[in-house]
């Protein structure tokens, strides 16, 4: 086989890879109901002096329902400090659940982690330390493939419960070569690859 079609057979096998993530990143994102968990886990977005960013609010208003409907019996919040930040993530978040309805001893919190990974494996070690390890993931469309294949990395069975909303083409696009890459090189050194990666 000559060079140039070594190459040709490389670049095919290239697009193949990431078209077939791009569509398992796009289905991922579909919602298509969920069955009972142990616990029901929001993936931190920005906050604002202690109040939750639409994105936020949008993922905890959709955990609210779920646990309105006796999805799980507790509800995890993550996600730390950003640079400036008063409050983390996670405060912001169990503050707003609190206020609609969800009970303070029903909330766990994870105050450390500054993205997708570290959020995930920290809840994983406290919620394996209670037995807990049938989650369902509450992110945006685009993140839920992401999430679903991190936290089983970091021991989690999970289920995926995205919000609503329309999916983004350039977040299908970032999280697609995301996901190729930590497919290939492990998510936990990818989220060692920041800023360049997403969230």
């Amino acid at each position: 086989m000559s060079g140039w079609a070594v190459v040709s057979a490389l670049v095919a096998l290239a697009l193949a890879y990431l078209a077939v993530t791009g569509f398992q990143v796009w289905r991922a994102g579909i919602p298509d109901g969920v069955g009972h968990a142990d616990a029901i886990v929001v993936l931190g977005a920005a906050q604002y002096d202690g109040v939750p960013s639409p994105a936020l609010q949008q993922r905890l208003d959709h955990a609210v329902g779920l646990y309105r409907d006796d999805v799980a019996p507790i509800v995890v919040v993550t996600g730390g400090y950003r640079p400036g930040d008063r409050f983390t993530e996670a405060t912001a978040a169990a503050t707003y659940l609190h206020q609609h309805g969800v009970p303070d001893p029903a909330i766990r919190r994870e105050v450390q982690g500054r993205n997708t990974w570290e959020q995930l494996a920290a809840t994983a070690r406290f919620l394996q330390v209670e037995g807990v390890t049938q989650v369902v993931l509450v992110s945006h469309p685009a993140h839920a493939r992401r999430v679903q294949l991190v936290a089983r990395e970091v021991g989690l069975e999970p289920s995926v419960s995205a919000t609503p909303g329309r999916h983004d083409p350039g977040q299908i696009l970032r999280e697609t070569v995301a996901i190729a890459v930590g497919q290939i090189i492990g998510f936990r050194r990818l989220a060692n690859l920041k800023p360049t990666m997403p969230p």
